[in-house]
């Protein structure tokens, strides 16, 4: 019995795993990971008294009994049970990537799916080389149908999560300028997300494929996906639909092979249009009723910060600021610029990982606020703070900056949007708005 096999033997008996002894649960597995400035494997012994039933290391000085799994490399050891694991599964397995609303629409895709399937869906946003090994490994038996979110801010990334959560279906949301820095402009980003579309084929995969997004669709066909499914505003496709309105809340309709539907959602953003038909796609893929589809949607109510509208004593808050990139930025702009208020204010903090562009992309999204029809304007971060003698607005170098001036200078009977990288911590500024 190979290494794998005798945890996997265990991980049956103990099928909950953890890596941090602050949740850790009795009877669970406890993984002790390194990181930069972290190694988990001095809390073995803390793991085991707070009840875990094993504890795999890889430092043979924390291996007090058997209960202790002394391993080559901890992480590794992570990804390849979930690996392992996820080839013990008889279930579709959607895999989800792209560099804007992949949280929006996996949760979507959950909400709908779930009227029909016992559904599991990435849990947060634990969607890189830690977080998907962990949702693998959060799948039990009696799941149908699961829907994992891959991120990734270099190259090969993808490739690597694809090999783990091994999807049967795939969906790329957008291909946007995010995390420049770490795939190496535009390009690389495109590469990058397109790892799930060569996976899909190698694996005689499924594609759902926005058919409005010229990038996506050129994606897939230099892939030669040989199993395509189209969703859209035109053309010929498994789903069309049309966005009725989008103010605030959005109002659509859609249809299959027959009739046209409509929806009521709790979701803002004219931007969001696209992953709602996303998560009605593949609703209807997986043979769900209008009713039942529809059911899903209008239950469900963004959360974690993200195209949350959020009602305050005075105002009426966009809250959008648990990441942000210059194409979420530019589309959160051009939402609020076609909204009906009497008056707008955009509060806007720095954008993260942009490398060597972050000082034109800051001097973009400056510029495309100005013209955004905002009555006013706070721009939070050092980028943004640079710019301040180039633009119209207000500029502060940190939230808390902003905080102070806010109180002096209140924000009333407005709707604001508050969007930022999720580094610039912005929501300590919702309690004065």
């Amino acid at each position: 019995m190979s290494q794998i096999d005798l945890i996997y033997h265990h991980y049956l008996s103990y099928p909950t795993v953890s890596t941090d002894t602050r949740n850790i649960i009795p009877g669970c597995i406890f993984f002790a990971l390194k990181g930069e400035n972290f190694d988990a494997n001095v809390f073995a012994r803390n793991a085991l008294n707070l009840g875990a039933a094993f504890v795999i290391i890889d430092n043979p000085e924390y291996q007090y009994d058997d209960r202790c799994i002394l391993v080559d490399d901890v992480l590794t050891t992570l990804q390849e049970l979930a690996k392992y694991h996820r080839s013990q599964l008889r279930i579709p397995v959607i895999g989800l990537t792209g560099s804007n609303g992949k949280t929006t629409t996996k949760e979507l895709i959950n909400a709908v799916l779930s009227e029909k399937y016992r559904s599991f869906a990435t849990k947060g946003n634990l969607n890189n080389h830690i977080g998907v090994p962990l949702s693998i490994l959060s799948i039990n038996p009696d799941t149908e149908i699961a829907v994992i979110e891959m991120g990734a801010n270099h190259q090969k990334e993808i490739d690597f999560l694809c090999s783990i959560a091994q999807p049967t279906h795939g969906l790329i949301t957008n291909i946007g300028r995010a995390h420049l820095d770490g795939f190496g402009g535009f390009e690389g980003v495109k590469k990058g997300k397109g790892e799930l579309f060569l996976y899909l084929k190698k694996e005689n995969g499924t594609a759902f494929i926005n058919r409005d997004n010229a990038l996506i669709t050129e994606m897939s066909v230099t892939a030669k996906l040989d199993h395509l499914i189209y969703y859209g505003t035109e053309g010929s496709n498994f789903i069309t639909g049309k966005l009725v309105k989008s103010d605030p809340l959005i109002v659509l309709d859609w249809k299959g092979k027959d009739d046209y539907f409509s929806v009521q959602t709790n979701l803002t953003g004219s931007y969001n249009f696209e992953n709602i038909l996303a998560s009605i796609c593949i609703g209807a893929f997986f043979n769900l009723r209008a009713e039942q589809i529809n059911k899903g949607l209008a239950g469900y109510s963004p959360k974690n910060n993200r195209s949350q509208l959020t009602k305050t004593e005075t105002n009426t808050v966009i809250c959008d600021f648990y990441n942000a990139n210059p194409s979420s930025m530019t589309a959160a702009l051009n939402n609020i610029s076609s909204l009906a208020a009497a008056n707008k204010v955009a509060i806007i903090g720095d954008m993260f990982e942009l490398g060597a562009e972050a000082p034109e992309q800051h001097e973009e999204i400056a510029s495309l606020a100005e013209q955004s029809g905002v009555n006013t304007l706070i721009f939070i971060g050092k980028y943004f703070s640079a710019l301040k003698n180039q633009h119209r607005g207000e500029f502060f170098n940190s939230p808390a900056e902003a905080l102070e001036w806010i109180k002096v200078n209140p924000v009333k009977d407005s709707l604001v949007l508050l969007k930022g990288s999720r580094g610039m911590a912005l929501e300590q500024l919702l309690p004065v708005l």
